[in-house]
């Protein structure tokens, strides 16, 4: 062969070879290597719950790849989300949280991202009601007593709130509005000292979620006095809604979404979604998250982004009415 023909040769086999290397780079299936899924709050809470009972069902669906990461700091998971936004679109950087990351726009000026525009919303997880408790030695049972209480002599009553703008927070707020109260509500910095208050009857009203409050109600430690949703939860179906219990009309829940980074390819948010539906719709899953007090929910894409605007509107409207602010 003459050399300008070897020549030509080896540049059509190099060709060929880089051709069949990004064939093969292009059909890889997704994930090839680890994807971590980032919770913005310490380990043990309700989000990180949520996020392990789908990492450890994710592994045994689309093999040993799923992580979960908690990056806790900044102002109620602003850190950990910031890292996701941040991240590069291609769907091993992921976030599992909670509806107060679309509530912290609302009650913080340098929230470093947009929750709309700088993420994709890949599927609604689940959501769950929180507990509207108050200290035993209180004489009521349901709230429409309890809030007679309140009437008779405000100045005994405090309410709490877990941490500013959470959702505990926001459903104290509009249980005040709709009852028509002004009472004065302590924002904690955390579940654990808020319920402390309670128990003590420093506060004499506080909802949080079941994960946390449920143990106490059980052993006597806290009153409950409703549900903040529209149904029984199955984890506790002696436990009456805030509706039964007084307030009609009321629903207020705490949930949980999983959000992949602005531009995140259609093909892996759909993958996703179709592997996210099926492990939600098992048994042994439902009945981990019942125990966790919430409900499996499952809504892919664009129901969930219309849901999360849904939900901002109705937190936007909650902390303007009560002047709620962060800062």
């Amino acid at each position: 062969m003459t050399c300008p023909l070897r020549r030509i040769a080896t540049a059509l086999l190099t060709l060929s070879i880089l051709s069949w290397l990004s064939l093969g780079a292009a059909v890889q299936p997704y994930p090839s290597r680890t994807v971590t899924v980032v919770v913005p709050f310490p380990a043990g809470g309700s989000v990180d719950g949520v996020a392990r009972i789908l990492v450890q069902k994710l592994n045994e669906t689309m093999g040993q790849h799923f992580i979960v990461e908690n990056r806790a700091g900044g102002a109620s998971g602003t850190v950990g989300a910031n890292a996701v936004a941040k991240s590069a679109p291609d769907g091993y950087t992921l976030l599992v949280s909670a509806s107060v990351h679309v509530i912290n726009p609302f009650l913080y000026k340098n929230v470093p991202y947009d929750v709309v525009t700088d993420f994709t919303p890949v599927m609604l997880l689940a959501e769950g009601p929180l507990i509207v408790s108050t200290t035993p030695s209180i004489p009521a049972n349901n709230l429409k007593d309890f809030f007679d209480l309140v009437r008779k002599d405000p100045q005994k009553f405090t309410f709490g709130a877990t941490t500013i703008g959470s959702a505990s927070h926001l459903a104290i707020e509009l249980l005040k509005r709709d009852a028509g109260l002004d009472t004065l509500v302590i924002a904690y910095r955390g579940t654990a000292p808020a319920l402390t208050d309670l128990m003590s009857g420093q506060i004499q009203l506080l909802a949080d979620p079941m994960l946390s409050s449920l143990p106490l109600a059980q052993g006597g430690k806290i009153k409950t006095l409703g549900l903040t949703s529209r149904n029984r939860a199955a984890a506790a179906l002696e436990i009456p809604t805030v509706a039964e219990s007084g307030v009609n009309g009321f629903e207020f829940v705490s949930w949980y979404g999983l959000w992949g980074p602005k531009n995140l390819p259609a093909d892996i948010s759909n993958n996703l979604q179709a592997e996210i539906a099926k492990i939600l719709a098992q048994p042994d899953v439902k009945q981990r998250l019942n125990t966790l007090g919430f409900d499996p929910i499952g809504s892919p894409g664009d129901a969930f982004a219309k849901y999360i605007r849904d939900e901002m509107a109705k937190y936007q409207t909650i902390i303007k009415d009560a002047k709620i602010s962060a800062e």
